[in-house]
């Protein structure tokens, strides 16, 4: 039976928004928030830091929670993925799955949803991400870890060395599977990368009373019939890698 590396890759380093996966959301920082709403997954979790020196405040979290760790390539992200997953004793058939850490509302139903279909089903990768309806923060990737292992091996370009699933169908041609949601809700962004995105996610999470359990319709309820809340950061621009 395939073992289950769920990877979350987290610095303190953001070039937008420095330190922001520790920043405070209600009781808690952004990413104890996020391995909250991943409750049903601990087991399984690697956070995946950096190893220049920045990374210590990341550590203390994962050690009072319990959650396993990784330091690893500041930059070279698909080397600290490899790495990490290796590192706990990945080998060729075994399951992982990306996740990112600027993603505190992460919804584990979804996250779940997405292992069982990349176990049932025939695909390379399923994926849930940019295009697919959801809005942006709930970005999801499940591959083999013999995918990565093979795209660490071949790839070259710092494009590709920075975005761990990126260069994966240069090298193998690959099935994947996008998860949809349906209808779109895409120009929603439950995601971190700018000073206005925390102010709205802050925002949203005190309209939840701090609570990590909100389900997936609530949460899209919520962005649909709140626009003081969903415009806050309506403005803020995705950046393409």
């Amino acid at each position: 039976m395939s073992e289950l590396f769920v990877i979350i890759q987290a610095r303190m380093t953001s070039s937008r928004l420095p330190g922001k996966v520790l920043l405070p959301l209600g009781p808690q920082s952004v990413l104890e928030t996020m391995l909250s709403r991943l409750a049903p997954l601990k087991q399984n979790i690697i956070v995946a830091t950096t190893k220049d020196g920045s990374e210590t405040p990341i550590i203390e979290v994962c050690e009072k929670r319990g959650v396993k760790y990784f330091r690893g390539s500041t930059e070279d992200v698909l080397r600290r993925y490899y790495e990490a997953a290796k590192f706990f004793g990945a080998t060729e058939r075994d399951i992982v799955v990306r996740l990112t850490s600027d993603c505190p509302f992460i919804d584990a139903t979804l996250v779940q949803a997405a292992i069982h279909k990349f176990k049932t089903e025939s695909y390379d990768m399923v994926s849930l991400g940019p295009h697919s309806g959801f809005p942006r923060g709930l970005d999801t990737c499940v591959f083999p870890f013999s995918l990565l292992k093979l795209t660490h091996q071949r790839a070259i370009s710092q494009q590709d060395r920075e975005h761990v699933t990126l260069g994966m169908a240069k090298f193998k041609s690959i099935q994947i599977y996008n998860i949809s949601a349906y209808k779109d809700l895409s120009q929603y962004r439950i995601t971190l990368d700018e000073p206005d995105d925390y102010t709205m996610l802050s925002t949203l999470f005190a309209f939840f009373d701090h609570k990590v359990n909100f389900t997936l319709e609530q949460l899209f309820n919520t962005l649909l019939t709140q626009p003081d809340i969903t415009k806050i950061n309506q403005h803020v621009e995705q950046k393409t890698h």
